[in-house]
């Protein structure tokens, strides 16, 4: 006959195996887990893409707006026509300034050279730039002969070309700097004068000018063989001088005048780099 105390003790024998096995075990799954894991291959890390250079030769093309500038002077001297105070006041009255302001386009060639962030190289350009910077004056009288007059300077320039170095900083793809050299131009200048009473002169001429230049610009790499730049430049050149005579009843007197010229350039450029 069994112990009623004995038949309603739990059986706690397999419960006791079962949880000493799971706790035996765990640790060699967590390990066969790590193992696992640590035998997986690891993604390599993409290399950094290489620094931009500048270094290279380029052409390409630019566009923009151009303004020009020019003092005038004029210088008539004592003679047979204008007489007493006449040749003072023409020559008063025939000095002066005229600007004017067109757009502008040609091309560009260079080559660069960099090393670490600085870059330096060497540019020339021409662009067609029809520069006609006029003075006139026709509301005057002579205090002499007390005849009415008129005089007018035009100094024309179609063109603008300069050599210039180049040197800046580089930072990737952007591009800063400052740039100088030689610009050169040919202008054609005529001063004129007329009077009622029946006078009347001129003086042309036509030349070559070499000048200065400086600026700054700032260029952008968009890929690896296409460039833009925006530019700004200042262009200087020496004065250009004519002579020449009036004529009129009795006698005729000298005419000289002269003329500087200051262009400046605002453009924007596309460059291809071989």
């Amino acid at each position: 006959m069994s112990n009623p105390s004995t038949a309603a003790r739990p059986r706690v024998r397999p419960l006791v195996v079962a949880a000493y096995l799971a706790a035996a075990t765990l640790p060699l799954a967590c390990g066969a887990d790590v193992a696992l894991a640590a035998d997986l291959p690891i993604k390599a890390v993409p290399p950094a893409a290489p620094a931009y250079q500048w270094s290279g030769c380029y052409v390409g093309l630019n566009a923009g707006g151009g303004a020009s500038a020019s003092n005038v002077t004029t210088t008539v001297g004592a003679g047979g026509f204008l007489l007493g105070g006449d040749p003072a006041e023409v020559t008063n009255d025939g000095t002066g300034s005229a600007n004017t302001s067109d757009v502008l386009g040609g091309g560009q060639a260079g080559c660069n050279w960099q090393n670490g962030t600085i870059v330096a190289g060497l540019e020339g350009d021409f662009d067609y730039f029809h520069s006609n910077s006029n003075f006139f004056n026709n509301t005057n009288t002579l205090p002499t002969s007390l005849n009415s007059f008129a005089i007018g300077q035009s100094l024309t320039a179609n063109y603008l070309a300069t050599v210039r170095p180049r040197i800046g900083i580089a930072a990737g793809r952007n591009f800063a700097y400052l740039t100088g050299g030689a610009a050169f131009t040919d202008v054609s200048y005529t001063e004129s004068y007329v009077d009622s009473g029946g006078g009347s002169g001129a003086a042309t001429a036509s030349k070559f000018l070499t000048g200065w230049t400086a600026g700054a610009g700032w260029e952008y790499a968009w890929t690896d063989h296409w460039t833009v730049k925006f530019e700004y430049l200042y262009s200087a050149f020496p004065t250009t001088s004519v002579a020449g005579v009036i004529t009129g009843p009795g006698g005729t007197n000298p005419l000289h005048g002269s003329a500087d010229l200051i262009i400046q350039v605002a453009r924007a450029g596309l460059n291809f780099k071989f």
